[in-house]
């Protein structure tokens, strides 16, 4: 992709209204367009992050047995009021009356539908238990949208729903479910901590969140960072600051909710009439769990630790394109070397940006940092005078030059690494 023709647009001047540093970091690099506070446009870099992230998360969550459909983002009143969650919600819900005066809302969130859906489908033990998931813009009413995608009144979430004959079963999902978050989070190049956390407005049961360590996070977690117990500090007991688990001296950190999951147990199926029959024909109301992911708040998420100085610094599976290739000076001869790298690694699947504007050298420099793709290639009349190219991983300091067949090695071993889960290598 020719960076020219490419719809991006980096800004040097920080907005004003941007204070954490991946708010300021997407939108000086054009990742997002910022429509009101809360609500954003993800452009075309912002986009391919994304789509790489999903890419993951439904890799991940295939391998354990989830199926995704599209529910709808407009649910009638009826439905959430068996729940009596319609006046519970009032406050972050948006509801409105449509011109036929019958009340709807905008989904914050799909256990009421979904709870109907499966409900319909399930009448034995022998539909049990089926997993359903979707990937799709949610809407609350956030009293205090700020810091970018971290907290917005429209957003994109992975939500995950469960059901299960027995309180047994649904517990051994929700440890496969723990398994499958830790390793989405780990190839999106973040450390999260399964936390022991309050359920709210879901549950009366201890639920887990999965944070990760960031000055941009609203919650403080205790960490052991003896054994690895953690737990929200709202709810945890350590009055002296100590492990429960192991006596150490506990840490508090700001944290960044990346996750969270549920056991709702048969609080939904009850009211809204999803029960099943066992093997001797008695009716049991299904057990539930749900999952969720804030798609767009990981983005926002890895950016926050992953960046320097100078810009973003993309983990591999993440990054918008594998190579950022700069090519230095107007000459016909850097411009075809230049094309015919491009050339040649988008024809090995390597997601490649060149830099062909006519822009200063320092502009080009400047942009590949902000924008932080993995691995740049700068080819200029010096280094094609030496047979060479000049190659950087954007999270090392030094760069080296190197023979056009090394960089190719380079750029494969980079693409080899970071997608091998796409062929099913996800166990570590």
């Amino acid at each position: 992709m020719k960076q020219s023709s490419f719809f991006a647009k980096t800004r040097k001047e920080t907005p004003k209204d941007a204070v954490m540093a991946s708010h300021k970091l997407m939108l000086r690099g054009d990742f997002i367009d910022q429509l009101a506070a809360g609500i954003y446009t993800l452009l075309p870099l912002g986009l391919r992050a994304h789509q790489r992230i999903l890419s993951i998360i439904r890799q991940e969550l295939n391998a354990i047995g989830a199926q995704e459909l599209t529910m709808p983002a407009l649910h009638p009143k009826a439905v959430w009021e068996k729940t009596g969650r319609w006046e519970a919600y009032k406050g972050e819900m948006f509801q409105f009356e449509d011109k036929s005066g019958h009340w709807f809302g905008l989904g914050p969130t799909h256990e009421e539908v979904v709870t109907v859906i499966a409900g319909a489908r399930i009448s034995s033990f022998r539909d049990l238990p089926v997993a359903l998931y979707q990937i799709q813009t949610k809407f609350r009413d956030e009293a205090r949208p700020k810091a970018g995608l971290l907290r917005g009144k429209e957003f994109i979430m992975k939500d995950l729903y469960s059901f299960h004959a027995t309180r047994e079963d649904f517990d051994r999902f929700y440890e496969e479910v723990t398994r499958a978050y830790l390793k989405i989070f780990k190839r999106c190049g973040l450390e999260a901590f399964p936390v022991q956390a309050s359920g709210g407005e879901f549950t009366k049961d201890v639920t887990r969140e999965f944070m990760v360590k960031s000055e941009a996070g609203e919650d403080i977690t205790l960490i052991c960072d003896h054994c690895a117990w953690a737990a929200n500090k709202e709810i945890a007991e350590t009055s002296k600051k100590n492990c429960p688990e192991c006596g150490e001296k506990v840490k508090e950190y700001k944290t960044v909710e990346a996750g969270h999951i549920f056991h709702l147990g048969t609080r939904f199926s009850e009211k809204l009439g999803a029960y099943f029959l066992d093997e001797n024909g008695k009716r049991h109301p299904v057990i539930m769990g749900c999952y969720g992911l804030g798609t767009t708040r990981i983005m926002a998420t890895i950016v926050e630790v992953n960046h320097d100085k100078d810009g973003i610094v993309w983990p591999g599976e993440v990054a918008p394109f594998d190579v950022h290739i700069l090519a230095l000076g107007s000459g016909n001869a850097v411009r075809q070397e230049a094309q015919a790298l491009e050339s040649h690694l988008q024809g090995e699947g390597i997601g490649v940006l060149y830099d062909d504007r006519e822009v200063t050298a320092g502009q080009k420099f400047a942009d590949a940092d902000l924008i932080g793709i993995p691995l740049r290639v700068v080819v200029s009349e010096k280094t094609m005078a030496q047979g060479m190219v000049e190659v950087k991983h954007r999270a090392e300091e030094e760069a080296k030059l190197v023979t056009r067949g090394e960089m190719f090695n380079i750029a494969t071993n980079h693409r080899n690494r970071t997608r091998n889960h796409e062929t099913g290598d996800s166990k570590n």
